[in-house]
C-alpha cells in the first residue's frame, strides 16, 4: 500500500538490510527464522557471485561461498517462527494459502470484482478448488483513504458468503474489525477471526474471540486507513511492531483470548511504507517471538501491495499494476514460507500454492543436507 522508492537501508533492531544495491548484492533472507524443519540456514554469506565481483551480484554460480551456504541466505536463521499453527488448525507441515474475496466495490486489488454475493462465492469456491486452505471473506475495503462502512451494511455483504463457503465445507476466515460483523460469522461457520486493528477498533473484539474459542489473527495497526500514512513513522520499525504486537496480545489474552490460538501479522501496507514493509519481511522471526511459551504464527500479507507495483515500475516511473504484481507476490510469498511464515494471504491462489510447497522442499532438503541425509534418486537417472 506504500510507495517504493528503490535502493534504501533498512535499518532495524541494529542491523542493516542493504537493499537496492548494485544488481542486488548481498540479499538476505529473513534473520531470526528456522527453516520449516527446525534448524537455522548454514552459516556463509549469501550467494552474490565470484568474491572478485565486488559491489554487484553475478549471475554466475556460487563457486565462492564458504562454509557450503544456502543460495537461500546467511547465517543467523535461529530461535524463529515455528511451523505450528493455532490449536484446532489442520497443519499440513507446509505454510499455508490463504485466498482473498473481497465483497466490496472498492478495494484497491480488484475494484469490486467480486462485490455481488453470487460471484463473492463462486470465486471463494474457486480459490478452495485452487488450492486455498483458508478463504478470507471481507466486507470492509482498507484500502488507503478508505472510510468506513456500517456494520449493518458490512453484514449484509459478507453475511450470506460466509453461510454458503462455510455450508460447502470451506475453512472460511472472516476479515472484520467488528465484534458484531466477527459473532454473526462465527455462528455461519467462520473458524478465524482476522482482525486488522488488533482488537483496537472495537474494544469488544478480543471478548467476543475469547469467547468464541476460534483462532485469531492480531495485526499491527496504527490507524484506519483514512490517515495511516500520517501515522507511518518510525526509528525502528522492527523494534516498533515486534513491541507494539507484544501489548497488543498481552491485552488480548488478559481479555481471555487463549494464547494458542493467536496469529500475529506486521501489517504490510499499513502505516507502512515501502522500506518499513521490506524490513518487517527480513525479519519475520523477531515479531513471531513476543515473549511467550512459543513463537507466535505469523501471516504474511504482500499480494498485490503497492510497494511491490512501486518496486517494478516502468522506466518512466508508472507503478506496476496490482494484478501486474503477482508474479512479484509468488516470490514474497516464496521467500516468506522458506523463512517460517504459517500463512501467506493473496489474491491469486494456485502459482502461491505451488511456492509454498517448492519452499517446504527446498527446507527439508536443507534439513536433510544439515544432517547429512542423501536421498536416492528415483529410476535410472535420479529425478530427472
Amino acid at each position: 500500500m506504500a510507495s517504493e522508492k528503490g535502493a534504501t537501508d533498512l535499518t532495524a533492531g541494529g542491523s542493516a538490510h542493504q537493499a537496492g544495491q548494485a544488481d542486488r548484492a548481498g540479499l538476505a533472507m529473513p534473520a531470526g527464522l528456522p527453516n520449516r524443519a527446525g534448524q537455522a540456514w548454514p552459516a556463509g554469506p549469501s550467494a552474490v557471485g565470484p568474491a572478485e565481483l565486488a559491489g554487484g551480484a553475478s549471475a554466475v554460480g556460487p563457486a565462492e561461498l564458504a562454509g557450503g551456504a544456502s543460495a537461500v541466505g546467511p547465517a543467523g536463521l535461529a530461535g524463529g517462527a515455528s511451523a505450528v499453527g493455532p490449536a484446532g488448525l489442520a497443519d499440513p507441515g507446509r505454510c499455508l494459502v490463504m485466498g482473498v474475496v473481497n465483497v466490496t466495490p472498492d478495494s484497491f486489488s480488484d475494484g469490486g470484482a467480486w462485490y455481488g454475493t453470487d460471484s463473492a462465492i463462486s470465486h471463494g469456491l474457486d480459490l478452495a478448488a485452487a488450492g486455498a486452505d483458508i478463504v478470507d471473506v471481507g466486507g470492509e475495503s482498507t484500502r488507503p483513504g478508505a472510510q468506513r462502512i456500517s456494520p449493518a451494511e458490512e453484514l449484509r455483504r459478507v453475511g450470506p458468503v460466509i453461510t454458503a463457503l462455510a455450508a460447502e465445507g470451506v475453512l472460511v476466515s472472516v476479515d472484520t474489525m467488528r465484534a458484531e460483523v466477527a459473532e454473526f460469522a462465527v455462528g455461519a461457520g467462520a473458524r478465524i477471526v482476522n482482525d486488522v486493528s488488533g482488537g483496537l477498533a472495537d474494544p469488544a473484539m478480543p471478548r467476543l474471540v475469547a469467547k468464541a474459542g476460534v483462532p485469531y489473527v492480531v495485526m499491527h495497526w496504527r490507524g484506519h486507513s483514512h490517515d495511516m500514512y500520517r501515522r507511518a513513522v518510525y526509528d525502528d520499525v522492527v523494534g516498533e511492531v515486534r513491541d507494539e504486537l507484544r501489548r497488543r496480545v498481552e491485552t488480548v489474552i488478559a481479555e481471555g483470548v487463549d494464547p494458542s490460538l493467536l496469529i500475529v501479522d506486521p501489517g504490510l501496507g499499513f502505516a507502512k511504507r515501502p522500506e518499513h514493509n521490506w524490513a518487517l519481511l527480513t525479519h519475520l522471526g523477531e515479531l513471531a517471538n513476543l515473549g511467550g511459551t512459543r513463537p507466535l504464527p505469523v501471516l504474511v500479507g504482500a499480494s498485490r501491495k503497492r510497494f511491490l507495483g512501486r518496486l517494478l515500475a516502468s522506466p518512466d516511473g508508472t507503478p506496476r499494476s496490482f494484478a501486474g504484481s503477482d508474479e512479484a507476490t509468488v516470490a514474497v510469498t516464496a521467500l516468506a514460507a522458506a523463512a517460517g511464515a504459517w500463512c501467506v494471504r493473496v489474491h491469486e491462489v494456485p502459482a502461491n500454492a505451488d511456492a509454498v510447497r517448492v519452499a517446504a522442499a527446498w527446507c527439508q532438503a536443507a534439513a536433510e543436507g544439515a544432517a547429512g541425509v542423501v536421498r536416492q534418486g528415483e529410476g535410472d537417472h535420479g529425478d530427472l
